[in-house]
């Protein structure tokens, strides 16, 4: 998405990739018994476990027709066959946001004590209390999955690389609306507050008319031209030249088509010839929204409907290289980049502002879901068809991530994790983990 398309946006979920490609939902439902609670662990604070917990099967009602119910955790399909240190090491990562927050300070701080599967199972059950989600009436949602590229490329241009990876324009502009504007259509004055960013305000220098802008979150983007805000270059615009000498180079990619979808992922690695890896997250968008090329390349003939799969989205490209100008051009929507610094081994930063796990992390609506939370996933593995039922981490967001039932899966990096990620488009269930005493999102 990691598309805030990143990772913090994460521009569109990558099951995007894949277009419609459906799948069958199964998913073992056998009870399991439940386990009594480890005597041993640390003790929690009384502040954030209160004695008085919500009685099992209560329902809270959260926004746009969300319930979450409490169950136990013997409803969980698999519960006791996880890899709960797998999913304790990614909450911890988690932590080191959450651990500013006072309601997760205590289980916070208890994690870092544990280092063994059993442990593990048995913090996730006496410190946490699950709960089913459901939007409207449905349990039932729908997963997708993303994963982080690996390109080809070079610190400079060569003969071979030759695509630039930009970060943020000069020129590019970010201006925050209040709540009131995020509705409005007319003209707003604003002043530029710092480099790439503006603020409204009244009698302010520069003036933009928000109906010749889109407006996916709350700010639009643009650039100056005189006094007046205008939105941003294109893709197509960009990828002729608009760009040129207007923004920093963070480095070069042999292919386009791997670069384009590097876009859609939010986050990327570049290999040099000499091994090196230089890793780039995300930093902004141009804000036009994403505009599926292979429905595209489908409506016009180019390929099947059903067969408008990423893999055979790049073999059509490289077999018509006359068609490449055209068919990129179609997604209006741009992303750019910033350097990343940590080991060559480190997941990408989703958009808690933490690394990734591959296989522990996802993407989530944060209307419905905590941010940085425990959440049980039941689904079907995209390869397998089997059962893919496990606890992870809600640490990422995505534009296209929308509804309490909607994840997107973060698969790893490389090109393995991008062919599974690239098939998952199946239906799936979710259950919320949050501390004992805190209540779900209303």
């Amino acid at each position: 998405m990691m598309m805030n398309i990143s990772f913090r946006f994460k521009a569109l979920v990558s099951g995007s990739l894949v277009l419609m490609l459906a799948g069958c939902f199964s998913h073992s439902t056998k009870p399991v018994s439940k386990v009594s609670k480890t005597p041993n662990l640390p003790s929690a604070s009384t502040s954030v476990f209160p004695s008085t917990s919500v009685a099992m099967g209560s329902v809270h009602y959260g926004k746009d027709g969300t319930t979450y119910r409490r169950v136990a955790f013997s409803a969980l399909p698999q519960w006791q066959q996880q890899n709960f240190s797998g999913s304790l090491n990614a909450f911890k990562n988690s932590c080191l946001s959450l651990r500013k927050q006072t309601q997760w300070q205590s289980v916070c701080q208890i994690a870092q004590s544990i280092n063994d599967n059993h442990q593990a199972k048995n913090f996730f059950e006496q410190y946490f209390s699950a709960w089913e989600v459901a939007q409207n009436g449905k349990l039932a949602g729908m997963v997708t999955g993303y994963y982080e590229p690996v390109l080809q490329g070079d610190d400079h241009q060569t003969a071979r690389a030759r695509f630039p990876i930009y970060g943020i324009p000069d020129d590019f502009v970010s201006l925050k609306l209040p709540e009131q504007y995020r509705q409005y259509s007319g003209s707003i004055a604003f002043n530029v507050t710092g480099k790439n960013t503006a603020s409204v305000v009244n009698n302010g220098a520069y003036s933009a008319t928000l109906s010749q802008f889109q407006r996916n979150s709350g700010s639009v983007k643009g650039r100056l031209v005189g006094t007046r805000l205008v939105p941003y270059y294109t893709r197509d615009q960009i990828n002729g030249g608009a760009l040129n000498n207007r923004a920093p180079i963070l480095a070069y990619a042999n292919d386009p088509v791997e670069l384009f979808f590097m876009h859609i992922q939010g986050s990327g690695r570049i290999q040099t010839p000499d091994g090196r890896y230089i890793r780039l997250g995300f930093a902004d968008k141009n804000n036009y929204p994403y505009v599926s090329i292979g429905k595209y390349m489908a409506d016009k003939g180019y390929l099947p409907l059903a067969q408008t799969s990423m893999q055979n989205i790049k073999a059509y490209l490289a077999q018509n290289p006359h068609r490449l100008a055209e068919v990129l051009g179609q997604n209006p929507s741009y992303i750019f980049f910033q350097p990343l610094t940590g080991s060559a081994d480190q997941g990408p930063i989703g958009a808690l502002n933490v690394p990734l796990t591959g296989e522990f992390s996802g993407a989530v609506d944060k209307r419905y879901i905590t941010l940085g939370a425990p959440i049980f996933l039941a689904t079907t593995h995209p390869d397998t068809r089997k059962a893919l039922n496990k606890l992870i981490i809600a640490q990422d967001t995505g534009s296209a991530i929308k509804g309490a039932v909607r994840v997107d899966y973060f698969w790893g990096y490389g090109d393995a994790a991008g062919k599974i990620a690239g098939k998952q488009k199946d239906t799936g269930y979710v259950w919320q983990l949050l501390p004992n005493g805190i209540l779900p999102q209303s």
